[in-house]
């Protein structure tokens, strides 16, 4: 059976409101002062994008696609990241090698890449789903400040251009690609 509580009593003053809603406009009033007129400011207000506040080193940034050796794209448009985005703002087209080309029936890779940086809720489930590390929010780098919804896009080209924080534009995890010295030489011909 249940513990019977009492119910606390409340002065008249605390059933009015009044005096509790002026003493909360007093510390309001009070912090007001305090942050505007004088030097010991609780506040810490940063003028963006004049000044920018120093971000943490575990700040990741916005996204990037890595390179391989020869410069393309890691991403074999499996689809894994844009299945993954809660807030689906990963859009990829696939396409096909052709069949001169010794990754042709091996794998594909994104003819067109996009990611909607405003919609992004940048929880980084995109790079934890990628199984060939292709895609990266290691840059470092805030969004710039736009008033166009284009400036947010950012397209296949865009990512590969942004740079990690190190400054290189490959991963630290290697991937044997079919046609390296290193490739198992695992494909859909051969087995796997």
């Amino acid at each position: 059976m249940g513990k019977l509580v009492k119910r606390p009593t409340a002065t008249i003053a605390e059933q009015a409101y009044v005096p509790e809603i002026a003493r909360g406009l007093g510390v309001t009033i009070r912090r007001f002062f305090k942050n505007t007129f004088t030097e010991d400011n609780e506040i810490d207000t940063v003028c963006y994008p004049e000044e920018q506040r120093v971000y943490p080193e575990r700040f990741r940034g916005i996204h990037r696609l890595t390179h391989r050796i020869d410069g393309s794209p890691r991403c074999v448009a499996c689809l894994c990241c844009s299945t993954a985005c809660p807030a689906q703002c990963i859009h990829i087209e696939p396409g096909e090698y052709e069949p001169d080309d010794p990754k042709y029936g091996y794998e594909r890779f994104p003819k067109a890449f996009v990611i909607d940086e405003l919609r992004c809720i940048f929880c980084g489930f995109c790079v934890e789903a990628c199984p060939c590390d292709a895609i990266r929010m290691d840059t470092g780098l805030h969004m710039p400040p736009s008033t166009s919804r284009d400036h947010f896009l950012y397209d296949k080209e865009t990512l590969m251009s942004l740079p990690g924080r190190d400054g290189s534009h490959e991963t630290a995890n290697p991937r044997h690609e079919p046609g390296d010295p290193t490739h198992p030489g695992i494909d859909r011909e051969r087995g796997h």
